[in-house]
């Protein structure tokens, strides 16, 4: 299945500015938003290995859970056609018509989806939520929300091992969702490198203990949780990050979405203003995708 979404080495770019000079910082960005036209950025290293297993388990569908303008639907469609795989997508909230276009590229690859109230996804971790679907649908292999999992913090730990090898940095940045990518880069670098998520989530205070459970016992420290600048929250945007998107594409030919990656880099430069990094460092900012979200995104 991994030949069917196969991964493309991407580049690191660096960015330059007067303000970078005078807190002589070096700011690189991973641009792992080039990986796959569909199945791109971390959803590429997260959803691999659980297709991977899917599969060699036997079974013939894929059911997962995601938001509205959820990379992960877009891109576990988008996998799942490649692999010849059928995929129901549990969704957040009522259907809106017409869909967004994350929605409905993912019915285009054959993603049944199914709407259920915002209270009843709330329960989609217990055991009759998941009974009632297992009546519904019959056999199925889950794909948690957001493609965390025990797999998915391996194969990005993988990916961690391999940025270690192959760019010279001090401190990584990422944004965070369900924390299966933070984990997995916390796992790699083991305190060798810091690393530093920025929440997407409006009240994202559980992330932390939920990172400590994917670390599975493993005390790292080089690692924190930025919670200022989710902007309102998932999904939501101001008119100041958009300002902010447009002038990071025109300057730094940089595409980013408002959702993950726009919200991650706004936090990165107003750190950097902060002058909360030491003289002499080297930030990574990995682009995690995400961009199919971006016009949509509200």
């Amino acid at each position: 299945m991994i030949s069917q979404i196969s991964y493309l080495e991407t580049p690191v770019l660096e960015l330059f500015s007067p303000e970078l000079d005078k807190a002589a910082i070096r700011l690189l960005v991973k641009r792992e938003d080039l990986n796959h036209p569909h199945v791109s950025g971390n959803k590429w290293w997260k959803l691999s290995p659980s297709l991977d297993e899917a599969i060699r388990l036997g079974h013939e569908v894929i059911l997962t859970f995601g938001g509205a303008y959820s990379n992960h639907i877009h891109a576990t469609a988008a996998a799942s056609r490649a692999a010849g795989i059928r995929s129901i997508g549990i969704i957040r909230g009522e259907r809106v018509t017409p869909l967004n276009p994350t929605l409905s590229f993912a019915e285009e690859c054959g993603m049944e989806l199914h709407f259920v109230t915002r209270a009843a996804y709330s329960l989609k971790n217990t055991a009759p939520f998941f009974n009632n679907l297992k009546e519904r649908f019959g056999d199925f292999y889950l794909i948690p929300e957001g493609g965390t999992n025990e797999l998915a913090v391996q194969s990005v730990a993988a990916f961690g091992l391999k940025l270690m090898n192959e760019v010279e940095f001090d401190v990584a940045c990422l944004p965070v969702g369900t924390g299966g990518t933070l984990a997995g880069l916390i796992r790699a670098f083991q305190d060798e490198r810091e690393v530093m998520g920025f929440s997407t989530l409006k009240g994202a205070d559980f992330l932390g203990q939920e990172v400590d459970r994917l670390l599975a016992g493993k005390i790292c420290n080089r690692w924190s949780i930025e919670v200022a600048y989710h902007f309102g929250g998932y999904g939501k945007t101001t008119q100041e990050l958009r300002d902010f998107i447009l002038n990071q594409k025109l300057h730094h030919n940089l595409p980013l979405d408002p959702v993950y990656t726009g919200k991650m880099m706004f936090g990165i430069w107003d750190l950097i203003r902060k002058e909360i990094f030491p003289r002499g460092t080297t930030l990574l900012a990995i682009h995690t995708g995400g961009l199919q979200g971006g016009p949509s995104a509200k």
